[in-house]
């Protein structure tokens, strides 16, 4: 499987789902069902933004990302 997967690709894919989740409006719901929604939103954006910023390796058939929580360096 390592030979055909694309560990930059995947991270695009999480890219365009981050973008995608922050650009999509918010359905005509309301109360409870509209404060959920708002919050699955933004921890789904969370979510694909930081594995968007990950680097990939794969080292004898296993895939690490590292993310860096740290933050901008000064």
């Amino acid at each position: 499987m390592t030979d055909s997967f694309d560990p930059q690709a995947m991270i695009d894919r999480f890219a365009e789902r981050a973008s995608a989740v922050r650009e999509r409006g918010i359905p005509p719901i309301e109360g409870p069902d509209r404060q959920a929604f708002v919050r699955r939103a933004q921890v789904d954006f969370m979510d694909y933004a930081m594995l968007a910023d990950a680097t990939a390796i794969i080292e004898d058939g296993i895939l690490t990302l590292t993310i860096d929580l740290r933050g901008p360096q000064s």
